[in-house]
Protein backbone atom coordinates (compact mmCIF):
# COMPACT_ATOMS: atom_id res chain seq x y z
CA UNK A 1 0.00 0.00 0.00
CA UNK A 2 1.18 3.23 -0.87
CA UNK A 3 2.19 6.25 1.84
CA UNK A 4 -0.75 8.07 0.69
CA UNK A 5 -3.44 5.35 0.93
CA UNK A 6 -2.44 4.69 4.18
CA UNK A 7 -2.79 7.75 5.39
CA UNK A 8 -6.01 8.18 3.98
CA UNK A 9 -6.82 4.92 5.32
CA UNK A 10 -5.69 5.92 9.10
CA UNK A 11 -7.37 9.03 8.95
CA UNK A 12 -10.89 7.37 7.36
CA UNK A 13 -10.65 4.98 10.52
CA UNK A 14 -9.85 7.77 13.13
CA UNK A 15 -12.79 9.57 11.60
CA UNK A 16 -15.12 6.67 12.10
CA UNK A 17 -13.54 6.00 15.56
CA UNK A 18 -14.39 9.37 16.92
CA UNK A 19 -17.73 9.83 15.36
CA UNK A 20 -18.77 6.91 17.43
CA UNK A 21 -17.54 8.33 20.17
CA UNK A 22 -19.11 11.36 19.99
CA UNK A 23 -22.01 9.43 18.93
CA UNK A 24 -22.40 7.83 22.33
CA UNK A 25 -21.96 10.16 24.46
CA UNK A 26 -24.83 12.50 22.62
CA UNK A 27 -27.25 9.53 22.21
CA UNK A 28 -26.70 9.47 26.89
CA UNK A 29 -27.72 12.60 26.93
CA UNK A 30 -30.20 13.43 24.20
CA UNK A 31 -34.09 14.50 24.65
CA UNK A 32 -36.89 13.07 22.12
CA UNK A 33 -39.86 15.38 22.09
CA UNK A 34 -41.48 12.91 19.27
CA UNK A 35 -40.90 8.53 18.81
CA UNK A 36 -39.82 7.24 16.12
CA UNK A 37 -42.80 5.77 14.76
CA UNK A 38 -45.04 5.70 11.74
CA UNK A 39 -46.02 9.25 10.70
CA UNK A 40 -43.59 10.53 12.77
CA UNK A 41 -40.41 12.53 13.40
CA UNK A 42 -37.20 10.83 14.56
CA UNK A 43 -34.90 13.06 15.82
CA UNK A 44 -31.28 12.48 15.66
CA UNK A 45 -28.62 14.71 17.24
CA UNK A 46 -25.98 14.89 14.85
CA UNK A 47 -22.31 14.47 16.03
CA UNK A 48 -20.14 17.22 14.91
CA UNK A 49 -18.27 16.77 11.15
CA UNK A 50 -20.99 15.23 9.73
CA UNK A 51 -22.13 17.32 6.28
CA UNK A 52 -25.02 15.52 5.14
CA UNK A 53 -27.45 12.64 6.77
CA UNK A 54 -29.74 10.44 4.88
CA UNK A 55 -32.45 8.08 4.91
CA UNK A 56 -33.71 5.57 2.92
CA UNK A 57 -31.41 7.25 0.27
CA UNK A 58 -32.73 10.78 1.00
CA UNK A 59 -31.02 13.94 2.55
CA UNK A 60 -33.19 14.85 5.55
CA UNK A 61 -33.38 18.25 7.10
CA UNK A 62 -30.77 19.25 9.38
CA UNK A 63 -32.09 22.23 12.24
CA UNK A 64 -29.51 23.22 14.38
CA UNK A 65 -27.98 20.26 16.18
CA UNK A 66 -31.06 17.62 15.20
CA UNK A 67 -32.13 15.80 11.91
CA UNK A 68 -35.25 15.79 11.72
CA UNK A 69 -36.44 12.34 9.82
CA UNK A 70 -39.79 12.06 8.31
CA UNK A 71 -40.76 8.39 9.11
CA UNK A 72 -43.13 6.29 6.61
CA UNK A 73 -46.67 6.32 7.83
CA UNK A 74 -47.20 2.96 6.57
CA UNK A 75 -43.23 1.84 7.57
CA UNK A 76 -43.38 -1.65 9.58
CA UNK A 77 -42.19 -1.57 13.17
CA UNK A 78 -38.52 -2.59 13.53
CA UNK A 79 -35.08 -1.81 12.77
CA UNK A 80 -34.07 1.25 10.36
CA UNK A 81 -30.77 2.84 10.03
CA UNK A 82 -29.65 6.36 8.97
CA UNK A 83 -26.35 7.15 7.30
CA UNK A 84 -24.06 9.87 7.92
CA UNK A 85 -21.70 11.35 5.42
CA UNK A 86 -18.84 13.75 7.31
CA UNK A 87 -17.10 15.74 5.40
CA UNK A 88 -14.14 14.17 4.51
CA UNK A 89 -16.46 11.69 2.50
CA UNK A 90 -16.23 8.54 4.96
CA UNK A 91 -19.43 7.59 5.85
CA UNK A 92 -21.17 5.96 9.42
CA UNK A 93 -24.58 4.17 9.83
CA UNK A 94 -27.08 5.05 12.80
CA UNK A 95 -29.44 2.60 13.62
CA UNK A 96 -32.95 3.06 15.29
CA UNK A 97 -35.83 1.28 15.97
CA UNK A 98 -39.52 1.94 14.68
CA UNK A 99 -42.00 1.69 17.27
CA UNK A 100 -45.75 0.43 16.80
CA UNK A 101 -48.49 2.52 16.65
CA UNK A 102 -52.28 2.02 16.45
CA UNK A 103 -54.20 4.64 14.37
CA UNK A 104 -58.25 4.88 15.10
CA UNK A 105 -60.59 4.38 11.73
CA UNK A 106 -63.01 6.76 10.63
CA UNK A 107 -66.06 5.93 8.20
CA UNK A 108 -66.95 9.18 6.19
CA UNK A 109 -70.07 8.94 3.74
CA UNK A 110 -69.46 10.20 0.35
CA UNK A 111 -72.46 11.67 -1.65
CA UNK A 112 -70.86 11.78 -4.98
CA UNK A 113 -69.50 8.22 -5.51
CA UNK A 114 -67.23 9.30 -8.60
CA UNK A 115 -64.92 10.79 -5.55
CA UNK A 116 -64.19 7.03 -4.01
CA UNK A 117 -64.61 5.03 -7.40
CA UNK A 118 -63.36 7.70 -9.65
CA UNK A 119 -64.63 7.01 -14.24
CA UNK A 120 -61.58 4.98 -16.27
CA UNK A 121 -61.43 8.57 -18.44
CA UNK A 122 -60.04 10.51 -14.96
CA UNK A 123 -58.04 7.96 -13.45
CA UNK A 124 -55.23 9.73 -16.40
CA UNK A 125 -55.53 12.54 -14.01
CA UNK A 126 -55.23 11.60 -10.69
CA UNK A 127 -52.34 9.80 -11.91
CA UNK A 128 -50.79 12.79 -13.69
CA UNK A 129 -51.60 15.13 -10.43
CA UNK A 130 -49.91 12.31 -8.11
CA UNK A 131 -46.58 12.79 -10.01
CA UNK A 132 -46.83 16.48 -9.61
CA UNK A 133 -47.47 16.35 -5.95
CA UNK A 134 -44.81 13.54 -5.90
CA UNK A 135 -42.27 15.72 -7.33
CA UNK A 136 -42.70 18.79 -5.19
CA UNK A 137 -42.53 16.53 -1.87
CA UNK A 138 -39.82 14.68 -3.14
CA UNK A 139 -37.56 17.92 -3.83
CA UNK A 140 -34.74 18.81 -1.44
CA UNK A 141 -34.02 22.84 -2.23
CA UNK A 142 -32.33 25.66 -0.20
CA UNK A 143 -33.57 26.53 2.89
CA UNK A 144 -36.21 29.60 2.37
CA UNK A 145 -35.66 30.85 6.29
CA UNK A 146 -35.83 29.96 9.67
CA UNK A 147 -38.83 27.10 9.67
CA UNK A 148 -39.10 28.05 14.01
CA UNK A 149 -42.00 28.68 14.34
CA UNK A 150 -44.23 26.54 12.43
CA UNK A 151 -47.24 27.60 13.08
CA UNK A 152 -51.11 25.98 12.11
CA UNK A 153 -52.15 27.97 8.62
CA UNK A 154 -55.80 28.59 10.23
CA UNK A 155 -57.43 29.01 13.22
CA UNK A 156 -60.13 26.30 13.59
CA UNK A 157 -60.84 22.96 15.25
CA UNK A 158 -58.99 20.06 14.40
CA UNK A 159 -61.81 17.82 12.93
CA UNK A 160 -59.84 14.72 11.60
CA UNK A 161 -55.81 14.31 12.65
CA UNK A 162 -53.36 12.94 11.19
CA UNK A 163 -53.30 8.95 10.74
CA UNK A 164 -56.64 8.32 10.82
CA UNK A 165 -57.61 4.94 8.78
CA UNK A 166 -60.33 6.19 6.18
CA UNK A 167 -63.07 4.29 4.89
CA UNK A 168 -65.00 5.58 2.24
CA UNK A 169 -68.49 4.35 1.70
CA UNK A 170 -67.24 1.42 3.37
CA UNK A 171 -64.56 1.01 1.29
CA UNK A 172 -61.01 1.06 2.97
CA UNK A 173 -58.58 3.88 1.62
CA UNK A 174 -55.24 5.05 2.53
CA UNK A 175 -54.51 6.28 5.54
CA UNK A 176 -55.31 10.40 6.58
CA UNK A 177 -51.63 11.96 5.17
CA UNK A 178 -52.93 15.57 7.04
CA UNK A 179 -55.12 17.38 9.94
CA UNK A 180 -58.49 18.38 8.19
CA UNK A 181 -59.04 22.39 10.45
CA UNK A 182 -62.60 23.26 10.05
CA UNK A 183 -63.57 26.16 8.89
CA UNK A 184 -66.07 28.69 7.50
CA UNK A 185 -65.61 29.47 3.54
CA UNK A 186 -63.53 32.04 3.03
CA UNK A 187 -61.31 31.89 6.33
CA UNK A 188 -58.17 33.05 5.46
CA UNK A 189 -55.14 30.39 5.34
CA UNK A 190 -51.32 31.83 5.94
CA UNK A 191 -48.42 29.82 5.49
CA UNK A 192 -46.88 28.29 8.46
CA UNK A 193 -43.02 29.36 7.81
CA UNK A 194 -41.28 31.39 4.92
CA UNK A 195 -41.58 29.14 1.87
CA UNK A 196 -41.51 29.20 -2.39
CA UNK A 197 -44.78 28.60 -3.68
CA UNK A 198 -44.15 24.85 -5.41
CA UNK A 199 -47.12 23.80 -7.03
CA UNK A 200 -50.73 25.74 -7.45
CA UNK A 201 -54.07 24.06 -9.11
CA UNK A 202 -57.29 22.01 -9.37
CA UNK A 203 -56.89 18.83 -8.42
CA UNK A 204 -59.48 15.91 -9.10
CA UNK A 205 -59.94 15.10 -4.91
CA UNK A 206 -57.75 17.87 -3.41
CA UNK A 207 -59.64 20.45 -5.13
CA UNK A 208 -57.89 24.19 -5.21
CA UNK A 209 -54.63 23.15 -4.16
CA UNK A 210 -51.24 24.98 -3.05
CA UNK A 211 -48.27 23.38 -2.12
CA UNK A 212 -44.98 25.25 -0.44
CA UNK A 213 -41.38 24.12 -0.41
CA UNK A 214 -39.72 25.67 2.92
CA UNK A 215 -36.71 24.12 1.69
CA UNK A 216 -34.21 21.07 2.60
CA UNK A 217 -37.31 18.50 2.45
CA UNK A 218 -39.98 20.01 4.20
CA UNK A 219 -43.35 21.06 2.12
CA UNK A 220 -46.45 21.59 3.05
CA UNK A 221 -49.75 21.18 1.30
CA UNK A 222 -53.30 23.19 1.82
CA UNK A 223 -56.28 21.81 -0.03
CA UNK A 224 -59.97 22.13 -0.60
CA UNK A 225 -59.97 26.45 -1.02
CA UNK A 226 -62.45 28.34 -2.67
CA UNK A 227 -59.84 30.56 -4.04
CA UNK A 228 -55.80 30.47 -4.40
CA UNK A 229 -54.21 33.77 -3.88
CA UNK A 230 -50.26 32.76 -4.67
CA UNK A 231 -48.48 31.62 -8.06
CA UNK A 232 -45.76 28.66 -8.14
CA UNK A 233 -42.95 30.54 -7.37
CA UNK A 234 -43.64 33.25 -5.87
CA UNK A 235 -41.41 34.02 -2.24
CA UNK A 236 -44.00 34.41 1.03
CA UNK A 237 -43.00 34.91 4.05
CA UNK A 238 -44.63 33.44 7.35
CA UNK A 239 -48.01 34.36 7.99
CA UNK A 240 -48.46 35.65 4.36
CA UNK A 241 -51.74 34.48 3.09
CA UNK A 242 -51.82 31.69 0.36
CA UNK A 243 -55.52 31.01 -0.52
CA UNK A 244 -59.13 31.24 1.18
CA UNK A 245 -60.79 27.89 3.20
CA UNK A 246 -63.52 26.49 1.07
CA UNK A 247 -64.96 23.03 -0.06
CA UNK A 248 -63.56 21.90 -3.41
CA UNK A 249 -62.44 18.34 -4.44
CA UNK A 250 -63.56 15.34 -2.36
CA UNK A 251 -64.96 16.67 1.10
CA UNK A 252 -67.98 16.65 3.14
CA UNK A 253 -67.94 20.32 4.01
CA UNK A 254 -65.67 23.67 3.58
CA UNK A 255 -62.59 22.73 5.84
CA UNK A 256 -58.76 23.09 5.03
CA UNK A 257 -56.84 19.66 4.50
CA UNK A 258 -53.08 20.52 5.95
CA UNK A 259 -50.34 17.90 4.72
CA UNK A 260 -46.63 18.14 5.70
CA UNK A 261 -43.92 16.16 4.20
CA UNK A 262 -40.13 15.45 5.71
CA UNK A 263 -37.66 14.07 3.18
CA UNK A 264 -41.11 13.08 1.17
CA UNK A 265 -42.69 11.09 3.88
CA UNK A 266 -45.93 12.62 5.14
CA UNK A 267 -46.00 13.09 8.87
CA UNK A 268 -48.00 14.63 11.70
CA UNK A 269 -48.20 18.46 11.28
CA UNK A 270 -49.18 18.82 14.88
CA UNK A 271 -45.67 16.73 16.27
CA UNK A 272 -43.58 19.06 13.69
CA UNK A 273 -45.35 22.39 15.27
CA UNK A 274 -44.66 21.21 18.80
CA UNK A 275 -40.82 20.10 17.80
CA UNK A 276 -40.64 23.62 15.96
CA UNK A 277 -42.78 25.76 18.55
CA UNK A 278 -41.74 29.20 19.66
CA UNK A 279 -40.65 28.72 23.00
CA UNK A 280 -38.71 25.53 22.50
CA UNK A 281 -35.50 25.55 23.33
CA UNK A 282 -33.38 26.86 21.00
CA UNK A 283 -30.45 24.63 18.93
CA UNK A 284 -26.79 25.90 18.53
CA UNK A 285 -24.80 24.04 15.85
CA UNK A 286 -21.30 23.17 16.86
CA UNK A 287 -19.97 22.18 13.79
Amino acid sequence: MKPTQMHRSNSTTLSHLFARLAIGCLIAGQVFASEPVPGGIYQYHVPPGVAKVTYNGKPVLVYGQHALVGIPVKAKPGPSKLELVFTDNSTLEHKFEIKHKDYPEQHLTIKNKKMVNPDPENIARINKEARTMRAAYGAFNASQGDPKPFVQPVDGVITSPFGRRRVLNGQPRSPHSGLDIAGATGTPIHAPAPAKVAVTGDFYFNGNTVLLDHGEGLVSMYCHLSEIQVAPGERIERGGQIGLVGATGRVTGPHLHWSVSLNGNRVDPATLMEILAADAVPETNSN
